[in-house]
């Protein structure tokens, strides 16, 4: 053991350039995220539909990577999804599900514009060490519009670092969005890790 993507991540030894660890990735990521037993997906899409997001609007999957979060989604009912990722190896594999309306490559410094356009978002299991930087929770909740819902994860590791928690805090003390749901559960089994989930709205 110790030389998984999943370690190296955890480890904090994970390349700077996260695109090119989710390039090395992505052949063998599914596999290994399915044998950890990789459960916040399907949680984040049943949270959607307790908060009654509308299953027949479009769906953006930020960083949807090989499509596993777009698959728990589909599965939940949701009809129309768009993905948006930095990894063209994982988009191509997204791409290969056939369950996206349609995919682009993002960069990380400049990211997408087209946010507002979406009633629901959804970015399970993006950020975090090894992940997407607590700069990006900002960029999603700027990007939302009004009465939008946004679901996300943070794991163990995210939590812990607190700075994600920090900045979702003071966007609810300015009063910029409403927070519905915050709900602790399994992540990754196998590894002993565990996820908050949470889903919020745009006020």
């Amino acid at each position: 053991m110790g030389d998984t993507f999943i370690d190296k991540i955890y480890r904090g030894d994970a390349p700077e350039d996260v695109a090119a660890l989710y390039a090395a990735w992505a052949a063998t990521y599914e596999a290994e995220i399915r044998d950890n037993g990789y459960a916040t997906p399907d949680r984040c899409a049943r949270a959607l539909l307790r908060y009654k997001a509308d299953t027949t609007a479009p769906v953006l999957d930020y960083g949807c990577g090989t499509g596993l979060s777009g698959l728990a989604l589909r599965m939940a009912g949701f009809e129309t999804l768009d993905g948006v990722d930095i990894s063209p190896e994982m988009l191509a594999r997204a791409e290969a599900k056939d369950i996206y309306r349609s995919l682009t490559q993002i960069s990380p410094d400049t990211g997408f514009d087209r946010i507002a356009e979406y009633e629901t978002v959804a970015a399970i299991g993006l950020l975090g060490p090894g992940g997407a930087p607590a700069g990006v929770l900002d960029t999603l909740i700027s990007g939302l519009a009004r009465g939008a819902k946004l679901v996300f994860s943070l794991n163990d590791h995210a939590i812990a670092e607190k700075t994600y928690e920090g900045r979702l805090s003071e966007h609810m003390d300015y009063g910029g969005i409403r927070l519905l749901m915050r709900d602790y559960g399994p992540h990754l089994p196998a590894q002993n890790l565990k996820s908050y989930i949470y889903v919020i709205e745009k006020a």
